[in-house]
């Protein structure tokens, strides 16, 4: 069986499927899953203030285990320093792109509450400045070549990194996961 650690945070491209595999990782480790979506939107898509943002982050990771999703540098330094693995699922932006799309679509469809009772709409997804689509082209860059040198600065030495290049590959450590 693969090791990994007790506190593991998920991360990559908006639409890479971080909430998922960390929902998974979750439940085989019998921990509590932290969606750091959920902490940082307020109700109509609101950001809340940084400060609080860091301490319900904090608060939300204080335990001894848990698995974390999201890509926040507000609160980088609080996830990263008290995580002990990294998972990055480091796909090609075309196939974030494509799982963002199904995603979206189904949310807007079903009407899906996510966070503080907040909803996409198909405007605010395929018509706005906002759309996590843009934000996923223009994050994506950015993220991998922080990443990849985050991988080698000394505050993040700690952490076992896990990459990912494929949701088959994805799929495959998980299942080796959940035996």
């Amino acid at each position: 069986m693969t090791h990994v650690g007790q506190r593991i945070v998920v991360v990559g491209t908006t639409g890479s499927g971080k909430t998922t595999v960390a929902r998974q990782l979750a439940q085989r480790l019998g921990c509590p899953f932290v969606e750091l979506d959920a902490l940082f939107w307020g109700p109509n898509w609101t950001s809340v203030p940084p400060d609080i943002f860091r301490e319900r982050t904090a608060q939300a990771l204080g335990g001894d285990a848990w698995t974390a999703g999201g890509n926040y540098s507000a609160a980088r330094d609080i996830v990263w320093g008290r995580a002990d693995t990294l998972v990055w699922l480091d796909y090609p932006l075309l196939l974030s792109m494509w799982q963002l799309f199904r995603r979206t679509v189904r949310r807007i469809v079903t009407q899906e509450e996510l966070w503080s009772g907040n909803h996409e709409t198909f405007r605010g997804q395929f018509l706005s400045r906002d759309s996590l689509f843009l934000w996923a082209l223009n994050s994506h860059g950015r993220y991998r070549r922080e990443y990849l040198a985050s991988m080698h600065r000394p505050e993040y030495a700690h952490l076992k990194w896990v990459c990912m290049h494929s949701v088959q590959e994805t799929r495959t450590w998980l299942s080796v996961l959940m035996r």
